[in-house]
């Protein structure tokens, strides 16, 4: 049974950093796709950041690109997303995926990945 388990939300002002973590079980990690969403209230769920299943290839949003940082630690079974220079607009949710077969051209889209922890809510104030 695959498991991902999201830490490290919460409020922080406009400036302020957040790491957050999540530890993954019940896949093979370094061969398993993971990646970072987020979905604000009323909003759609919306690709972050992302790593590809062999870790070879990563990628941003445009929104986050130079601010965020995703890395993985194979040995921890365990991803992370820094968070620098965080702005109110970046509050949301946010999910850790992961899915073991997802191709290149669908890593982006919230729809194609097949597992999902249960979110960890990050606070942005002005």
């Amino acid at each position: 049974q695959v498991q991902l388990v999201e830490s490290g939300g919460g409020l922080v002002q406009a400036g302020g950093s957040l790491r957050l973590s999540c530890v993954a079980s019940g896949l093979r990690f370094s061969t398993t796709a993971m990646g970072w969403f987020r979905q604000a209230r009323g909003k759609e769920r919306e690709f972050v950041a992302v790593f590809s299943r062999t870790g070879g290839y990563e990628n941003y949003a445009d929104s986050v690109r130079g601010r965020f940082t995703i890395s993985r630690d194979s040995a921890k079974r365990a991803m992370y997303l820094q968070m620098n220079d965080l702005k109110p607009e970046d509050t949301a949710v946010y999910y850790c995926a992961a899915d073991r077969s997802i191709i290149s051209s669908s890593l982006y889209n919230a729809d194609e990945w097949d597992y999902w922890g249960q979110g960890t809510q990050v606070t942005v104030s002005a």
